[in-house]
């Protein structure tokens, strides 16, 4: 009598692919809007930096002051053929091409600390560049604090933005750091939600680099001493205060050259469109 063998089971279904809302229109509306003022005051704030390109620690900072510079842009002669540094603690690293001295969009010599395409206005204009700046930096606090007023109210901040206390297990973040390094993101039900280091990513920058940047430029204006005379000894004194907010500025702007990095290898078209419309598609193999 022959035997029939058993047929293998049949494996589940996949899920049907289903449209979610994945962001809040008031979450897509302050993104924009802080992607914006950000850059612009990215911009600008590099347009000021280049009126006086030094860095000091301490209250006072000026040419005469040497002991207290830590980080400079600058240019050597010969003046027909210029070469552009930057100096950190007195390392002097050659950065002709790029900083201190760079081409003009005619294809000239601009002796000036970052390149015409990094600044704005592009061309040196410090009034413009303060207004802009100022007008800017005022749109990033209103908007931000509608964007965190909402995450509170929403639970937003609890739920998508604060890594967890399971989170922050040491295998589960090491886990994640793997997942980054071999270029695996979420798919599925797993890419409603944030991860560990995308949540310290967004919580660092939302959180503690932007009230930063805003702090210590409050500390920079000489208007705020009648009302808060103790916010610049806060950071140590004004030019400290401002060290730290040009930290705090290049910290933001690293994150947002890593933001769009990662936004394109884990598929622009998801993702940009998610954050425009709101709705996301899950289930299958997205």
């Amino acid at each position: 009598m022959s035997s029939i063998a058993p047929s293998a089971p049949l494996a589940p279904p996949a899920p049907r692919p289903r449209i979610v809302l994945r962001h809040h229109w008031l979450v897509r509306l302050t993104h924009w809007l802080n992607a914006l003022a950000i850059i612009t005051l990215l911009m600008t704030g590099l347009n000021i930096f280049g009126a006086h390109p030094r860095l000091y620690w301490g209250n006072a900072g000026s040419v005469d002051q040497r002991e207290r510079v830590w980080l400079e842009i600058g240019a050597s002669p010969p003046w027909r053929q210029p070469s552009g540094w930057l100096d950190v603690n007195g390392t002097r690293i050659p950065t002709t091409g790029l900083l201190g001295v760079s081409k003009t969009p005619s294809g000239g010599t601009n002796v000036v600390a970052f390149p015409h395409w990094a600044t704005l206005p592009a061309m040196r204009d410090l009034a413009t560049a303060r207004t802009w700046h100022f007008f800017a930096a005022w749109a990033l606090i209103l908007n931000g604090l509608a964007w965190l007023l909402y995450g509170l109210l929403s639970g937003r901040l609890w739920r998508e933005i604060l890594p967890s206390a399971r989170q922050l297990a040491p295998g589960h973040l090491w886990h994640d750091i793997v997942e980054h390094a071999r270029l695996r993101f979420p798919k599925g039900e797993a890419a409603l939600s944030y991860e560990v280091l995308q949540r310290l990513a967004y919580a660092g920058v939302t959180l503690v680099l932007i009230p930063t940047v805003i702090l210590t430029g409050l500390a920079m204006s000489p208007g705020m001493d009648a009302a808060w005379p103790w916010l610049d000894q806060l950071w140590g004194g004004r030019q400290s205060a401002r060290s730290v907010h040009f930290l705090a500025m290049a910290g933001i702007a690293g994150f947002l050259i890593l933001h769009l990095v990662l936004v394109i290898l884990s598929g622009p078209i998801r993702q940009i469109g998610a954050m425009i419309t709101g709705r996301m598609t899950v289930g299958g193999d997205k």
